[in-house]
């Protein structure tokens, strides 16, 4: 008789501790059992991250074959051996490679009037900095402007601050110039001996920028502007021309410029107009007599901003002439110099175009997108009186083309496309956006992504079988979610399955008025669009909940949170991604990065009526309960942006209230935390392997719930 070996019993999920805590404000006392997590460095908080670990490695043990496969195929949609466009700047011709076996980027360069010939010059090998370290990302990598030394800063825990050097790139080695704890952001004085740069304090704010000579002590560097306001924080952008620096303090919906004249680095700088609460500018520097023009992008006439000239003498507003009138319907993002011309990116009906405008600001023409699912965006131009503007053009499932376009005669010529391996091509696929009526009848953009060979997606007739659907969103920040090519997604699309791309409101795709709907005490908005996507993706037959899934990532991951608290029953999975669901509690505390500046963009709660709205929505006080989907929750041990304790205190939560259940009454659906415990970010693991081994975990756990009969990849080609 031959004995049976018994199935190993299934793990039983973590049990973080709950210590009692609790929360009063406003006359409301809220439990928080979880709120000792805000303690990150908390012996018993690595513990349960690891105890979550461990549980998700068994949960998904059944798909280690199937990982393996997708971690393949991401690595197969793109060369191994990669190149981006050249660039020129000055002397020298610009790339950057990525060689084979190695996880970062080398940044490369050769002399103009021998690219293509001469060898190239190694300027920074990202592989050789990483040695030692689990995690590697730069910050600034900026040329001076004698093309001799080169500024850039590193980041090695995923915290987003950063080791600032310059390199000799005659010798090739760097100078003993240190400074730590810089942020993004560093300007070239054309002396190319000194530089502007920005530091952060004590709750990450970028609050302070310097001027810093070479060969000076760290200690003796300049303060140039420290912000005293918290709301605000500051950036360092060069003009195009090189003359000046833009330093911009910038809350959410109010800015300030000052501009430092690059020849005079140690002049004051010079306030282009004052700040005022509500008044947001951008702009650009065009050489030309008595010292140029300051082009000016302004809301000072309408919310979706103008285009003003000012001569750089008298930059205020008082001395400001109009060149693009306030439009209702186009909504006006920047302004850039190149040449004698002027080319302003825009939005209108939802997505971005670029108007080319004669130094007079009469429209030459108007650069749209090629066709459906695409996009064209300005790419870079360095040289300031170039004939010719780099273009981006790019879509769904279309690589980026860097093309140059003659902005004297709208001739267009390819410099460079990214390589696609494999015999994929964008006639495979078919990209369609449609208007889906959210709540108050506004028609709210869905972009529909799907292989050729699958049902049409419009059309009288339904889907005879309803498809596997992956739908997306974001929704904050203004921030649209635009067609880039996304080769992650290409193993999902290879096996049926809908790609969906929400553009709700808090986004900016319909410019400034669709994220002012999407704001403060309008953010429920953002959530019911998304739930009234997901409703006609189930509703017209594409899909059906057991085979829907949504994905989002940080401010999308509160937007996941809420959708799987408003509507659990379309949804099959849900994935956040270090997802911000501890909303009231975070904007509470002024110490965590970004609440300060961001009480702009969620409201402040020690306001009753703003703390009673978010109150209502945070996910962590709005739990999906016992009829949630299958979540899968994803964190990083060192993320700035989202502490790692909002996403474990959430899944902490949940797991408490399903085990305060009877038994019966107890989700059976996953719920699983995976943390990166060293070597990620706020936007995940750096080096492009890791990354993609990444993204096969989420990929196959998509598969599992949303499509067991299509594990395997589609041949039809």
């Amino acid at each position: 008789m031959t004995a049976v070996t018994a199935e190993p019993a299934p793990p039983r999920p973590p049990s973080a501790p709950r210590r009692p805590s609790s929360r009063r404000l406003h006359g409301d006392e809220v439990a928080d059992d979880f709120a000792w997590m805000r303690r990150v460095d908390d012996p018993a908080l690595a513990d349960y991250l690891a105890a979550e670990n461990a549980y998700t490695d068994a949960a998904v043990a059944h798909l280690g074959a199937l990982r393996e496969t997708l971690t393949r195929e991401l690595a197969a949609v793109r060369p191994d051996e990669d190149v981006s466009a050249p660039w020129r700047r000055g002397a020298w011709e610009y790339r950057t490679r990525r060689r084979a076996g190695q996880q970062y980027t080398v940044h490369v360069r050769a002399a103009a009037a021998t690219a293509g010939t001469a060898p190239e010059e190694v300027m920074l090998d990202e592989n050789v900095l990483a040695e030692g370290h689990d995690f590697l990302e730069l910050g600034v990598c900026e040329v001076s402007p004698d093309g001799r030394l080169l500024a850039y800063s590193v980041d090695v825990d995923g915290s987003e601050v950063y080791q600032l050097r310059v390199r000799d790139l005659t010798t090739g080695r760097d100078l003993p110039d240190v400074v730590e704890r810089t942020y993004y952001g560093l300007g070239w004085a054309q002396d190319n001996g000194s530089f502007f740069y920005t530091t952060l304090d004590d709750a990450y704010r970028p609050d302070t920028v310097h001027r810093h000579v070479l060969g000076t002590a760290r200690d003796k560097d300049v303060v140039v502007w420290h912000e005293e306001d918290r709301r605000f924080e500051l950036q360092i952008h060069p003009t195009r021309s090189g003359a000046y620096l833009r330093l911009a303090a910038f809350s959410r919906d109010t800015s300030e410029v000052r501009l430092v004249d690059t020849s005079r680095p140690d002049a004051l700088p010079v306030a282009v107009e004052p700040r005022r609460k509500g008044l947001e500018y951008f702009l650009d520097h065009q050489p030309g007599a008595d010292g140029g023009r300051l082009l000016i992008v302004v809301d000072d006439e309408g919310p979706e901003f103008r285009l003003v000239e000012a001569p750089v003498a008298t930059p205020g507003r008082a001395h400001w002439t109009e060149v693009l009138a306030h439009r209702d319907d186009t909504r006006v993002v920047e302004v850039d110099a190149i040449g004698d011309s002027v080319v302003v990116t825009e939005r209108f009906g939802g997505w971005p175009r670029l108007r080319v405008l004669d130094r007079a600001g009469q429209t030459v023409r108007l650069l749209e997108p090629d066709g459906p699912g695409e996009t064209v965006r300005l790419g870079r131009n360095e040289e300031v009186d170039a004939p010719a503007c780099r273009l981006v053009r790019e879509g769904w499932v279309r690589p980026p083309a860097d093309v140059d376009h003659d902005l004297a005669t709208g001739a267009e010529v390819l410099v460079h496309e990214q390589a696609v391996l494999g015999t994929r091509s964008p006639a495979d696929y078919r990209c369609e956006t449609v208007a889906v009526p959210a709540e108050d009848g506004v028609g709210v953009p869905l972009s529909l992504i799907s292989r050729v060979a699958q049902v049409p997606l419009t059309g009288s007739a339904s889907p005879a079988t309803p498809s596997p659907c992956l739908l997306h969103g974001y929704g904050s920040y203004e921030s649209p979610v635009d067609p880039v090519f996304w080769p992650e997604l290409m193993p999902l699309l290879d096996r049926g399955v809908l790609l969906a791309v929400a553009h709700v409101r808090g986004g900016g795709e319909g410019g400034r008025a669709w994220w002012l709907q999407g704001r403060l005490t309008a953010k429920r908005t953002t959530f019911t669009d998304f739930v009234s996507c997901a409703r006609h993706l189930v509703g017209s037959g594409r899909t059906e909940p057991g085979r829907l899934a949504a994905r989002g990532i940080s401010a999308g991951g509160l937007l996941m949170g809420a959708a799987a608290h408003l509507a659990p029953e379309l949804f099959g999975l849900v994935i956040a991604e270090v997802p911000f669901v501890d909303v009231v509690n975070t904007m509470l505390d002024d110490t965590l990065p970004l609440t300060v500046t961001e009480w702009d963009e969620w409201g402040d709660p020690s306001d009753p009526e703003v703390y009673a709205y978010l109150r209502s929505y945070s996910p962590y006080e709005n739990l999906p309960g016992p009829r949630r989907p299958a979540i899968l929750v994803t964190a990083s041990r060192n993320d700035p942006r989202v502490s790692v304790h909002e996403p474990a205190k959430w899944v902490a939560a949940m797991r408490a209230a399903e085990l305060d259940l009877p038994e019966r009454d107890r989700p059976t659906a996953p719920l699983l935390l995976r943390t990166l415990l060293g070597g990620g970010a706020h936007t995940g693991p750096a080096g492009r392997y890791d990354a993609w081994a990444h993204e096969a975990l989420l990929h196959a756990v998509t598969l599992d719930h949303i499509s067991p009969v299509t594990l395997r990849r589609r041949r039809d080609r």
